[in-house]
C-alpha cells in the first residue's frame, strides 16, 4: 500500500544581471556543485534537480507555476548565492503552493583570507543575499524551513533530509482519504472533531459508510483466498494455542484473514489510505477487526480506534514521511493504558484492544486467540508481542473547538523486561520526557488524547514543522518541559490562535 513515489525537490538559486554574464556564470558552476554534493552524499531520500539560476520576476514566477504544476516535485530549496533584490519573487511566493526551505548556507566554507577582493565579495555573499530574501518571506507570511550552515556538513544534510521527509507529510496531507466504518464511539469527546474544518486545513477527505457495506466485502471473500493468507500468517508468526483446539484456532484465525483481504479490497477499491472501527459497531463481522487492521496498518494504512479519524490519518502520514528511513524501526497506532509509579521505573503501559502495527515489535510475533468482553462478537484472533526499546515520539492531533492543536511528546521505550503472561495484546512501555509527572501533567493540560500516533523514525522537530505549513498550533512536551512555562505557553497560544 506505501508506494514509493519518484518525489524530487527543486534547487532555486538567486541572483541578479547587475553583476553580469561571468559571475553569473561563476554562480551556476557553484549551484551545480552543490546539487551534485548532495545528491552523492548519501545522506537524502529523494533527488535534489538543479534549476537555472533565478534572476528577475518573470523567471522565479514561472519556477513556482512550474513547481506547483509538477507532480513529482514536493518543494523547492532556495538560496541566494549573491544579492537577489527580493521585491522579484513576491509575485512567485505569493502563487507558490508547496513547502519551501530557505538554505542559507554558502558555496566556499572558509574566507579565502590571502586572496579575498571586492570581485570576490560581489560574487559570494550568501550572508547578504539570504537576509534579503529571509525578509521578504517573512513580510508575506509565508511558512518556510530555515536551515543555516556549511552544505557539505552531515548535519545541515541530514536536516534537509529531516525537512524533505516533512515536505512529503505536506504534500500526501492534500491526497489523504479517511474511511469510517461506522461512527464515532458514542458520548466519547476526544475522537470528535470537525471533519470539514479538517478538510480545509489539511486536505483529509473523511466519509463514513454503514458497517455492512463493508462487511459484504468481508462475506464475499473466497475460501480459497482465506485459505491461503491463513497459511501465510501461519508460516509468518509464531501459533500460541494456549491449550485451545487446533483446528477451533486456526477458524477463528481465517475470520480474521476474511476481514483483511475484504477490508483491503474496500479500502483499495473506494481508494482510502486510513480506516477507522468501532466495537459498538460490527454488524455483519464475526470478530472485531484485529490482527486484520495490525496487518493493514503494516502495509502502510493508517488506523484510529474507536472512530478517531485524526489519530488515523496522523498514522498515515507518519507511515508516509518514514518509508524512505533506512533501518525504519516502525510507527503505529498506540493508546495510554495503565501507569507505573513505582520510583525509579516510572512509564506508562501502551496498547490497545488489539490494534498495534507489527511495525514497532522486538523479536518474534506471536498469534493468539482470546475473549474480548467488548464488541458482543466471537473471541478475535491478534498479533501479540512488545515493542523495541528506543526514543520516539507520539503525536496527539485534537480539535479545541476553534481550532485544531498537535500535541507531540518525545518518549522513551524501555525493554520489557518482565513478562506478562495473560495480557493477550501487543505493547509498549515507554517513559514521557521530561518524566512521567510532569509529562502526563502537560499533556492533560494541552487536551491530549489518549490515543497517539506514535514513531521511532521522525523528531518533535519535523512534526513541528508539518503543523506549521499546515497553519495550526503545536506545543511540544520534551526534556526542557516545566509546567510553569508550559501553561504560559498556552495561554499565548489561546491569543495567537484564537
Amino acid at each position: 500500500m506505501l508506494e514509493k513515489k519518484k518525489y524530487q525537490f527543486w534547487f532555486a538559486t538567486g541572483s541578479q544581471a547587475l553583476y553580469g554574464d561571468e559571475c553569473l556564470a561563476v554562480v551556476a558552476e557553484h549551484t551545480q556543485i552543490i546539487v551534485e554534493g548532495l545528491n552523492k552524499s548519501g545522506n537524502l531520500p529523494f533527488e535534489v534537480v538543479l534549476k537555472p539560476t533565478l534572476i528577475d520576476n518573470a523567471s522565479i514566477r514561472k519556477l513556482f507555476n512550474d513547481a506547483n504544476a509538477d507532480e513529482n516535485c514536493a518543494g523547492v530549496i532556495t538560496w541566494m548565492h549573491t544579492f537577489s533584490p527580493a521585491k522579484s519573487w513576491i509575485l512567485g511566493l505569493q502563487e507558490y503552493r508547496k513547502p519551501l526551505l530557505h538554505l542559507h548556507t554558502q558555496f566556499n566554507r572558509d574566507i579565502p583570507y590571502n586572496t579575498i577582493d571586492m570581485d570576490f565579495m560581489n560574487t559570494n555573499q550568501s550572508a547578504h543575499g539570504d537576509r534579503e530574501f529571509g525578509h521578504i518571506v517573512s513580510r508575506m507570511g509565508i511558512e518556510r524551513k530555515v536551515i543555516v550552515g556549511f552544505w557539505e556538513d552531515k548535519a545541515v544534510q541530514e536536516r534537509i533530509a529531516g525537512w524533505m521527509l516533512t515536505a512529503i507529510g505536506v504534500i500526501e496531507s492534500s491526497h489523504l482519504r479517511v474511511l469510517r466504518v461506522g461512527d464515532n464511539m458514542r458520548n466519547v469527546a476526544v475522537t470528535e472533531g470537525d471533519k470539514v474544518e479538517a478538510h480545509i486545513k489539511f486536505g483529509w477527505e473523511i466519509d463514513s459508510y454503514n458497517i455492512t457495506d463493508i462487511a459484504e466485502y468481508v462475506q464475499q471473500v473466497s475460501a480459497g483466498d482465506i485459505n491461503a493468507l491463513v497459511e501465510e500468517y501461519y508460516a509468518a508468526y509464531d501459533i500460541i494455542t494456549d491449550g485451545r483446539d487446533e483446528k477451533e484456532f486456526r477458524e477463528h484465525v481465517a475470520v480474521q484473514a476474511g476481514i483483511e483481504i475484504g477490508f483491503e479490497r474496500f479500502l483499495e477499491e473506494k481508494n482510502y489510505q486510513a480506516i477507522v472501527t468501532n466495537f459498538e459497531m460490527l454488524s455483519g463481522l464475526k470478530q472485531l477487526p484485529g490482527l486484520a487492521i495490525q496487518r493493514l496498518m503494516a502495509k502502510g494504512y493508517g488506523f484510529g480506534g474507536e472512530g478517531d479519524w485524526k489519530t488515523a490519518a496522523m498514522v498515515r502520514l507518519m507511515k508516509l514521511m518514514t518509508q524512505d528511513i533506512k533501518g525504519a524501526k516502525g510507527t503505529s497506532f498506540m493508546e495510554d493504558y495503565t501507569y507505573n509509579l513505582a520510583p525509579g521505573k516510572e512509564g506508562i503501559l501502551q496498547a490497545h484492544m488489539l490494534e498495534v502495527c507489527p511495525s514497532i515489535a522486538s523479536g518474534r510475533i506471536g498469534i493468539k486467540v482470546n475473549p474480548l468482553s467488548m464488541g458482543n462478537r466471537e473471541d478475535p484472533a491478534r498479533l501479540v508481542f512488545t515493542s523495541k526499546p528506543g526514543k520516539g515520539v507520539a503525536a496527539s492531533l485534537i480539535d479545541l473547538g476553534n481550532r485544531f492543536r498537535l500535541i507531540v511528546n518525545d518518549v522513551e521505550c524501555l525493554p520489557q523486561d518482565t513478562p506478562m503472561p495473560k495480557l493477550p495484546v501487543a505493547s509498549a512501555f515507554w517513559r514521557p520526557e521530561p518524566s512521567l509527572a510532569t509529562g502526563a501533567e502537560a499533556w492533560i493540560l494541552a487536551g491530549g488524547a489518549h490515543h497517539t500516533a506514535f514513531s521511532y523514525d521522525l523528531t518533535s522537530e519535523q512534526l513541528g514543522d508539518w503543523a506549521a505549513a499546515m497553519g495550526i498550533e503545536t506545543v511540544f512536551i520534551d526534556r526542557d518541559t516545566t509546567i510553569r512555562n508550559f501553561k504560559n505557553e498556552l495561554k499565548w497560544n489561546s491569543v495567537v490562535y484564537r
